[in-house]
């Protein structure tokens, strides 16, 4: 596994929190293994940017992990020297000269006091009393474009054949990583059970599109529409709503239903973009043919003037 983040997601320390969150999110689509079952390494790779992802996604810990306090998987770096402090520690076999050279790594040093204490706590038990959480599960999740956008409840099935219910909160993005505590693999010792990890994949909308908090929507038009303007039915993520469109509107022209987009817990309310897309009938009659032959003649308009212009031909 990679120990330095930045690395495993393909990045460097310059990298901005939108950066880290595309890169992940490519990378977990390429590496998961319920995506890539004969990958043999995909389990591997998936943990990695996982991890990764979990250390810089937060700026607490990116910092921490910028400053050398913590390595590559969240762990405590232990501070040089530090063995020092316990040299004269009841129970401590280390003395300088005994077991140990002056060029002796502190991490060994430190592991043996580790060691010793346990001995003396255990009264030579070897492992009794011994507890410890339970490792983490990694599971995927496909969920509809609206479920993801609006929140749902799903349920997913376990490799065991046991159910899990899901919520999918409002405003789940693609790539994002739900916990679940307590549903991971049992304790060791009594100890709590791990947690269950749920990487969300968000499924392709036919109509809607998703950028940020923002729903993305192209509205076909007709050719009165956009020259007369008009009131018509646009949809959204909670259904049809009235949207004007101004008189004289061009293909491209991007409206905005203000509120209308996804609403992510903490974070306000997105919109909903709309362009718009002139669309001609599939068959044209005799008196619109007649009528704009006629107006062509006496409204000579090229909207591609500037183009060519800026073009330089």
């Amino acid at each position: 596994m990679i120990n330095d983040p930045y690395e495993a997601l393909g990045l460097t320390k310059a990298a901005t929190a939108d950066e880290i969150k595309k890169a992940y999110r490519k990378l977990v689509r390429t590496s998961h293994p319920d995506l890539h079952p004969d990958d043999a390494g995909a389990e591997a790779r998936f943990k990695a940017i996982s991890a990764a992802y979990d250390i810089l996604k937060d700026p607490e810990t990116r910092a921490r992990f910028d400053a050398g306090e913590i390595d590559g998987l969240g762990a405590e770096r232990p501070q040089r020297q530090y063995y020092r402090d316990f040299a004269d520690a009841p129970g401590n076999d280390y003395r300088q000269g005994r077991g140990f050279g002056a060029d002796v790594d502190p991490a060994d040093i430190f592991a043996e006091i580790l060691r010793n204490r346990k001995r003396t706590v255990d009264g030579g038990a070897g492992d009794r009393g011994f507890s410890a959480s339970g490792p983490d599960l990694r599971y995927s999740l496909e969920v509809p474009f609206l479920d993801a956008a609006r929140g749902a409840e799903t349920r997913i099935t376990l490799p065991d054949g046991q159910s899990l219910a899901v919520k999918i909160p409002q405003g789940t993005e693609d790539g994002k990583t739900l916990r679940l505590r307590g549903k991971g693999a049992p304790g060791f010792g009594g100890g709590p059970a791990g947690d269950a990890l749920i990487t969300v994949f968000v499924r392709p909308h036919p109509v809607f599109r998703r950028e940020g908090d923002d729903i993305l929507l192209t509205l076909p038009i007709t050719i009165d529409e956009a020259i007369l303007g008009g009131k018509i039915k646009a949809p959204t993520i909670d259904g049809p709503v009235g949207l004007t469109i101004p008189p004289g509107a061009s293909s491209g022209r991007v409206l905005r239903l203000r509120g209308r987009g996804v609403a992510p817990a903490g974070r306000k309310k997105g919109d909903q973009k709309v362009e718009l897309k002139i669309v001609a009938p599939p068959e044209t009659d005799t008196g619109l043919h007649d009528f704009l032959t006629e107006w062509r003649k006496t409204h000579a308009y090229d909207p591609r003037a500037d183009l060519m212009k800026g073009a330089g031909t």
